[in-house]
């Protein structure tokens, strides 16, 4: 985020009014949001976001995360385009470096083009559109280059290490993966790190801590690649700041915008395609929402929808969406199952039932590919915690989606 810029704008408040500010997944509280005047939209909510949204000052922008860089081009008007990037090369370019998704078609379409300079930022090697030239640039500021953002790996709880353990043994020698956010990517490159798979490829939205520790491993080569091979594929990273260490001058990694790493085309071209990220809830039709608790938003779409397209059209593709299979309710402790009859009122569907493929919990895998609705309740019921299965079948038999023949329990 442009700290710098932030502050100058924060104290503008009361001189001026209504201005609108875009802007995603904010890691450190951002002073402008918190002022009178301005209005915080967000692509993708952090936890400082949904603090900020249950205070009225931060609302969220749908978007399927492929389509970021056409939102801007054809639907959005930008008067003021402002993104941190790494100091000048001799060649004039001023990269983007952890952040790409589509940090080039936001400037393009500005009126005004900002740059914040931080000298503690990494220069992330294309790919392509990583970089914009000075003489694209209107105005530099130079600011106190403050640390970046950091994202420390989170560590896994045992119901995200069995998980983990579960995908591990779907993963083949030569997968290419994409790993989401959380502790249950951590697990897996941990497992994968000290498993016997070989020649491990990537190409993902996030680059997160889980690579690099593959990478360390000797199991994250990318020679096997369909596409981009020898080059480990990302758009944005959050992490420690030994992956941004990793990132600096790196040729093993490329860095692209979110229209390229998260077409589905281009995903389903790696044959061994494996796609893994966390959801919140799953319904017994295998509607799957990821992004919201009823009416309260929780973090965003993201490139979730991309990846289970993109990996499922892959040769030998696979997409695996990941919970726990209960929660505590804040509310009254009570112990709730995650595998649900239906959503309450309010929850976004982020995964259709026509689009959903693998669904994992502690309890095991179910493929809804291709399954019946009565299939599918009972694929999901078997992988349901033991305490919740048989309210889940009465549940699927006031549906109509459950069979006399079917085992119960």
């Amino acid at each position: 985020m442009p700290v710098a810029f932030d502050e100058a704008l924060a104290a503008r408040s009361g001189e001026i009014d209504d201005v609108k500010i875009r802007g995603t997944l904010a890691l450190k509280p951002l002073k402008a949001a918190e002022a009178e005047g301005f209005s915080y939209n967000s692509w993708h909510f952090s936890c400082y976001e949904r603090k900020l949204a249950a205070q009225g000052r931060c609302h969220y922008l749908p978007m399927l995360y492929r389509n970021m860089p056409l939102y801007y081009r054809r639907e959005l008007t930008v008067d003021v385009a402002v993104c941190q990037v790494a100091p000048i090369d001799h060649h004039g370019h001023f990269s983007f470096s952890i952040s790409n998704s589509a940090s080039r078609a936001i400037l393009a379409k500005a009126g005004l083009v900002i740059v914040e300079v931080n000298q503690r930022m990494p220069r992330a090697l294309g790919g392509f559109a990583e970089s914009i030239h000075i003489s694209d640039v209107d105005v530099i500021i130079e600011g106190a280059n403050p640390p970046l953002s950091e994202l420390p790996p989170s560590e896994p709880s045992e119901i995200e290490k069995t998980i983990a353990s579960l995908l591990v043994e779907q993963i083949p020698d030569g997968a290419t993966l994409q790993l989401g956010i959380g502790g249950l990517p951590n697990a897996i490159g941990h497992l994968l790190a000290s498993s016997g798979c070989r020649d491990l490829g990537m190409h993902t939205e996030m680059l997160c801590d889980a690579f690099l520790e593959l990478h360390r491993s000797g199991k994250l080569t990318n020679r096997l690649k369909e596409r981009d091979r020898h080059k480990g594929v990302w758009s944005f990273a959050a992490g420690s700041d030994d992956l941004y260490r990793w990132i600096d001058d790196n040729p093993g990694l490329a860095s692209y915008p979110i229209d390229y790493t998260n077409d589905p085309a281009v995903i389903a071209c790696h044959d061994d395609m494996i796609s893994i990220n966390s959801c919140l809830e799953v319904d017994l039709f295998g509607q799957v929402s990821s992004e919201s608790a009823g009416f309260r938003q929780i973090s965003g779409t993201g490139g979730q929808l991309d990846f289970v397209e993109g990996a499922f059209k892959a040769l030998r593709g696979k997409a695996f969406l990941c919970l726990a299979s209960t929660f505590t309710d804040p509310q009254n402790g009570a112990r709730r199952s995650r595998i649900v009859g239906n959503f309450d009122p309010g929850t976004i569907v982020t995964a259709t039932r026509s689009g959903s493929h693998f669904i994992v919990t502690e309890w095991g895998l179910a493929n809804l590919a291709g399954k019946s609705t009565w299939e599918r309740s009972e694929a999901l019921i078997a992988i349901a915690h033991p305490d919740f299965r048989d309210d889940l079948v009465a549940k699927a038999e006031r549906a109509g989606i459950w069979r006399r023949s079917n085992r119960r329990g």
